[in-house]
């Protein structure tokens, strides 16, 4: 088994994911999907995946069930929309 720690470049995150590499550029830039690391201080600079935050990245997303996903994704909704309070 692998070490939990393990860097991920981008497209092996992608796979790990079932998406394209293209998708994780675009959530980088509207600050969706698991956090990421960016090893140097350049647009340039590689980007990187500790295997630990992408898998519990996907342990978030997990429901039991289709209303257990809605209630969530409502309750999202009303933080984002300033409805239910803000974030701290």
């Amino acid at each position: 088994m692998s070490n939990p720690d393990n860097l991920l470049d981008n497209e092996q995150t992608a796979a790990l994911l079932g998406i394209k590499p293209n998708t994780l550029e675009i959530w980088r830039g509207k600050s969706k999907g698991p956090t990421f690391l960016k090893l140097g201080d350049t647009p340039q600079s590689p980007v990187r995946y500790l295997r630990s935050d992408v898998i519990e990245w996907l342990r978030q997303r997990s429901f039991a069930s289709t209303s257990a996903y809605s209630a969530a994704s409502s309750t999202t909704r009303q933080h984002a929309c300033g409805s239910a309070g803000t974030f701290a």
